[in-house]
């Protein structure tokens, strides 16, 4: 894809959505680490409801590492993997308490030293933390670069490395979280929603979703007369 055309990409999703953010709940770095460390396997909207009542007891490290992992283990039960988890998370509070004076520290090696934090935990903490241009690369950034021929790559690294090169410098902060966004909305995987999408005559993948057409929705409700009435009570046009 050349770089005319990249250009032209962020500047339609910037123009969709000119301030992109995580959809995790947070009022500060270390909430955020904790709800990003929570969140591999697991939905963002899971990992609000544990952490919304968890930070009404306990959202600094010292207060989580007073919890212990049984005490913590109570606030997010709800969410996969939450056995596991809660050790990660009581270890990273000790050793931000003993090595980082109870900050989040702003250094990658830092970040991936700490228990459950790898490269794209960093990354994440790294950009909407503390405002860095890297890009977390996740199943959505992976299919996205993939599927439109933004930046193809067989792994999450490759991908990742593509990224940083292609993206123009104006738009490299707000990537991560358009691409993100829109791997989770619009270029979904199973069925993207093509007709729906900004970029659709600037994407590359050759078996775009068609646009749902009069003939094919009047074929729906022929085989279901009862969708058909109940279309037709809100005043839809087929």
């Amino acid at each position: 894809m050349n770089r005319k055309k990249i250009a032209a990409i962020f500047e339609r999703l910037k123009a969709a959505n000119p301030k992109p953010t995580t959809e995790l709940e947070y009022t500060s770095p270390f909430e955020l680490l904790i709800a990003v460390i929570l969140s591999a396997q697991a939905t963002d909207k899971s990992v609000n409801v544990a952490t919304r009542e968890l930070y009404k007891h306990a959202n600094t490290p010292q207060a989580i590492l007073g919890l212990g992992v049984e005490g913590l283990s109570k606030y997010i039960k709800t969410i996969g993997l939450f056995n596991t988890k809660a050790k990660n998370v009581i270890a990273t509070c000790r050793i931000l308490v003993e090595q980082h004076g109870g900050e989040v520290p702003e250094s990658r090696e830092a970040l991936e030293a700490l228990p459950g934090v790898g490269r794209k935990t960093a990354n994440v903490i790294l950009n909407t933390a503390f405002g860095h241009p890297t890009i977390a690369v996740d199943t959505h950034i992976f299919r996205v670069s993939n599927r439109t021929g933004l930046a193809p790559g067989d792994n999450v690294r490759t991908v990742e490395d593509h990224l940083l090169k292609v993206v123009p410098p104006e738009y490299a902060h707000d990537a991560h979280h358009w691409l993100i966004l829109h791997g989770r909305y619009t270029c979904i995987a199973r069925k993207p929603k093509c007709p729906e999408c900004v970029i659709v005559d600037l994407c590359e993948y050759k078996e775009k979703t068609p646009p749902e057409t009069k003939a094919v929705k009047r074929s729906i409700f022929a085989k279901s007369p009862r969708l058909a009435k109940k279309v037709s009570k809100k005043r839809v046009r087929v």
